[in-house]
């Protein structure tokens, strides 16, 4: 998750996918949570997204809150491959929100919103990135938010004109339970985006 461009963009994206595949977690286990009570962990981190996303007026995701599974879900499966173990590890490692569907009037204000929420609970705002997605007006914002070792990625995608489809998503992840993986492990689960990272 270091680094900038499409690579970084890839592997935040990549990331998205492990926390949402695996449920966010379930905020305890081998490798996830705070050792001590004081300190800022994954449940922690799962509130204040949420927290943020229920006073901007994002749009319903179906997910809401640490090991929310969607309605109507099927369980998950116990881990039977390396990369499905890997993808378990790497959920216990993030705290995550996203909303993928139509488009919704006033997202963007909501996800600055958000971001601004996220702000007002210590979050440190570093970079933000705009980029334009194609000739309709397609745009991405990503902003970088920072709080004691953890890394959120917040980014807003409006292809609204051209594919009809909005995405808004919040994804933090603790820097020290990352490290613990190894390349090797990073490329199971990424593939050759691990290493533009």
């Amino acid at each position: 998750m270091r680094g900038r461009g499409s690579g970084w963009a890839a592997v935040a994206g990549a990331t998205a996918v492990v926390a949402l595949v695996a449920g966010c977690g379930t905020g305890a286990g081998a490798g996830g949570g705070a050792s001590t009570a004081s300190a800022f962990g994954r449940a922690q981190a799962q509130a204040e997204i949420v927290a943020a996303v229920e006073t901007s007026g994002l749009p319903k995701s179906g997910r809401t809150g640490v090991g929310a599974t969607p309605s109507g879900a099927t369980p998950r499966p116990t881990p039977s491959t390396e990369r499905e173990r890997l993808e378990e590890r790497a959920a216990a490692c993030a705290a995550a929100w996203q909303y993928l569907g139509p488009p919704v009037d006033g997202a963007r204000g909501a996800f600055e919103k958000a971001v601004t929420a996220l702000v007002g609970e210590d979050w440190v705002q570093g970079e933000r990135q705009v980029e334009k997605l194609d000739e309709k007006g397609g745009s991405t914002v990503q902003i970088t938010l920072r709080k004691r070792g953890w890394v959120l990625y917040a980014r807003h995608v409006d292809s609204r004109k051209s594919m009809d489809l909005e995405m808004v998503s919040l994804q933090a992840t603790e820097t020290a339970c990352w490290n613990r993986f190894t390349a090797e492990e990073q490329k199971t689960l990424f593939g050759e985006d691990a290493e533009q990272g």
